[in-house]
This record gives structure tokens, sequence and C-alpha cells, in this order.
């Protein structure tokens, strides 16, 4: 069998594909595990993807392998260049308006329309519905006038606010990022009301059918990336200071977060 791989998640414009392909490919040579870049474009569903038994090196949310959705083994997670991250391997969804839009706080969207994109997300729902949660409980019921579910993508939560279709969004705030280096003209148009607390960044994983030695050597060519001369320029382009180790148990706040929201009676942000 041939393994695959696959940067999807955070292959924001084909600039930023061809980067990751390209890291991906010194990992993978470094390991010595032959691997096949497989484009898999939006709108084609992830959960399909990481059900695939020939994984090799995909990004994976956290939320869903903590949900197990698919049998992944995690292999490593980027560490954004980013303030916020403080040199961790984690993230955060910024909750995004139009940037002429009237609300000042959080509070002040509070009866409009919220989107998010599918419910097995952690940026694009579970941080919202994690975020949202005292406020549901403050006002003891729905916060906006509509809900838009299943917009699937960043992207779709991006130009839904942009086209006014919803008034506020989560926004995986490393795709954010990269999307403004990008495509700056995207995000020109928008402002971050607030951000969600921090979570663990999305994986790198593979399927159980990777050879366990592949999957160890594939380990240490991500912890090691960063002291190889490849890696200065791929890091700039991607935004990554590094990768840390993950297994299954590093995404526990992900369930603990959906188990709170679940208890409460608050299955939906809304």
């Amino acid at each position: 069998m041939t393994f695959i791989a696959n940067a999807r998640m955070y292959a924001v414009a084909p600039e930023a594909e061809a980067a990751w392909q390209a890291l991906i490919a010194h990992v993978a040579a470094e390991a010595e595990v032959a691997l096949g870049y497989l484009p898999y474009p939006a709108p084609q569903p992830l959960e399909d993807l990481w059900r695939r038994p020939d994984l090799g090196c995909v990004q994976m949310c956290g939320y869903p392998i903590a949900l197990r959705i698919a049998d992944v083994v995690p292999l490593a997670a980027p560490i954004p260049a980013l303030p916020w991250a403080g040199g961790r391997a984690v993230y955060r969804s910024d909750l995004i308006v139009r940037a002429d839009s009237p609300f000042r706080t959080l509070e002040d969207s509070f009866g409009h329309r919220v989107g998010w994109t599918v419910s097995h997300s952690h940026s694009g729902f579970n941080a919202l519905r994690h975020h949202l949660l005292p406020h549901w409980r403050a006002r003891g019921g729905p916060l906006y006038a509509e809900a838009k579910g299943d917009l699937v993508t960043a992207r779709r939560i991006l130009d839904s606010v942009l086209d006014g279709s919803i008034d506020i969004g989560p926004l995986d705030a490393f795709w954010h990022a990269l999307i403004a280096r990008y495509r700056p003209e995207l995000t020109s148009g928008i402002r971050v009301l607030e951000a969600t607390d921090l979570a663990p960044m999305p994986a790198f994983v593979a399927a159980p059918g990777l050879p366990p030695d592949a999957v160890a050597r594939l380990r240490e060519a991500f912890a090691a990336a960063v002291s190889r001369p490849w890696f200065p320029k791929l890091g700039e382009a991607l935004l990554v200071a590094g990768f840390a180790p993950v297994d299954q148990a590093s995404f526990a706040t992900t369930l603990a977060w959906d188990r709170e929201a679940v208890a409460a009676g608050y299955p939906l942000p809304a």
C-alpha cells in the first residue's frame, strides 16, 4: 500500500499548500517513509479523508481525534509562530464580524445571526459553544435569533460574514493568520470581537496500518525538523515554529468542553 499525505486543513491558498507539501516531503525523506501527496480540496468531506486506511501524514482536527470518528495514530502537531500560542502546540478561534459591523462587544451580537461549520469541528463549533456557554447560562436561553450550521469550512465562515448572511462566526485563528498572509484582501473586511480559550492544535495523523517503526521515525523527524537547514524558509511561510509530539490523550480538553456543554443542555451554539 502507498500511504498518502495531505494538508487540506491549512492549505489556505496554493502557495500554502505547496509549502506544506514541501515540508511533509522533507520530514518523510528524513524518516525514510514513502508518502504520496494527495490533493483533497474542499468541499470534499474531511471525515471521509480521515477514515482512509492509507493515511500516512494527514492534518486532522483534535476534536474528531478525541471523538474517535476515525481510527488514527497522532504523530505531531504544529507550534504556531504567533504570540498567542506562547511556543506551544495550541490554537484558538477568532470570533469575527464585518469591519463595518456596529458590534463592539460579543454581547452586542446577541439576537442576531451566528454561524458554525460542522459539529465535529473544534475551531468552528466546539470552541464557539464553549465560549458562549457562560452567556447562555446567564441568559437562560438562546443567545441568537438564528444559527446557521453546517457551513463546513473556515472559508465559508469568512465569506458568510463578509456577504452578510451571518453576523458573527468562529474562525480558526491559525487559519486566519495564514489567509491574512496569503490573501489579505479577504481579511481586510473583518475584525475580531473576541477569541476563545486555547485548545490543542490539530495534528498530523496516520492510519493504524502504517507500520509502527514508520510512525516512530515520522515522530522523530517532526521533532527534529526545526533544527534542519530547510526548515526556516518553510516555517516562515507557514507560520510554524516547530512541532510537538502528541498522542490520543493530548486532545482530552476538547472532550471536556463537549461534555460540559452537553451536560448543561447546550448541544448547539445558538
